[in-house]
């Protein structure tokens, strides 16, 4: 795909996004989206399914192939579906202790099944699914050495793609705990991936975010863990539609010690402490 059929999917992803929080916000399913955000504004949810329907529609009509569009929307749409079930659900008196691994486990010991385990298991899925779909894909690249690998090399890769994508997934939404951060990490991450044989799934993705950053960053709307999910997933299939299976595995490392590191340091005061992160992360967000 060439440089205009990129910005096609980029325009697409925009207005797509766009047009989708407009129909949910007006919806009957619009009003129970409503949530207070971290400064006690009014905020509607209703962004990230909107996020995850734009960026996956617009990624699958720049992917290079019916495998990899198929992919991306798999990733994208079921990683927002659980997410939206997640802030729906989560939300709910009873499941607000349910919070972190140890919760679910928690939560499991007493024979429930937390909401947020149905999402972690959900994205797993969603990912696995993508990562089958590329393994097929003769325009991935590294196909050519899948094809010499045997059984256990590919289920390996695939395994590895699956990660990539449940990763970046997780990664975007521990981020999104203020207004734009989220959507600009996934632009950061994003646009060096519109390149490439692969550069129309990244091209969607980074559209849809760029067409509701200036919500988001208003205050008006909030992506939740739908959008972030599935924000990341899409990217995800990016990152795995253009990497063997050493990439995917260095990418996973990567992916892996953020997560972890998440655990132990707070990234909302490392950017606060940073210069050059601090500007940016505030960057375009109202002052009062």
């Amino acid at each position: 795909m060439g440089v205009l059929g990129r910005l096609l999917a980029a325009g697409i992803g925009a207005a797509a996004a766009r047009y989708a929080l407009r129909e949910i916000r007006t919806s009957p399913a619009g009003p129970p989206l409503s949530r207070t955000n971290f400064r006690g504004r009014t905020v509607t949810l209703a962004a990230g399914p909107a996020l995850a329907a734009g960026a996956s529609g617009a990624a699958a009509c720049g992917a290079p192939s019916v495998p990899a569009g198929a992919a991306a929307l798999m990733a994208g749409l079921g990683a927002g579906a659980v997410g939206l079930y997640d802030d729906v659900v989560g939300a709910r008196p009873e499941q607000k202790a349910d919070k972190g691994f140890a919760g679910h486990l928690a939560a499991l010991r007493q024979g429930r099944v937390s909401a947020g385990l149905v999402k972690v298991v959900g994205v797993g899925a969603a990912g696995l699914g993508a990562a089958a779909l590329l393994a097929a894909d003769p325009r991935v690249a590294g196909h050519r050495d899948r094809r010499r690998q045997g059984g256990l090399g590919r289920t390996v890769d695939v395994l590895l793609g699956a990660g990539v994508v449940a990763g970046t997934a997780n990664l975007i939404n521990l981020l999104d705990l203020r207004p734009g951060r989220a959507l600009k990490s996934g632009l950061l991450l994003g646009t060096p991936l519109v390149s490439g044989p692969a550069g129309g799934i990244a091209a969607g993705a980074v559209g849809a975010a760029a067409g509701l950053l200036p919500a988001d960053l208003d205050e008006d709307v909030m992506l939740g863990d739908s959008g972030a999910n599935a924000l990341g997933a899409v990217l995800g299939v990016a990152l795995a539609a253009r990497t063997g299976p050493v990439g995917r595995a260095g990418i996973l490392a990567v992916l892996a010690g953020l997560t972890a590191a998440s655990e132990k340091v707070s990234f909302t005061a490392v950017i606060a402490r940073t210069p050059g992160l601090r500007e940016l992360d505030a960057l375009g967000r109202r002052d009062d």
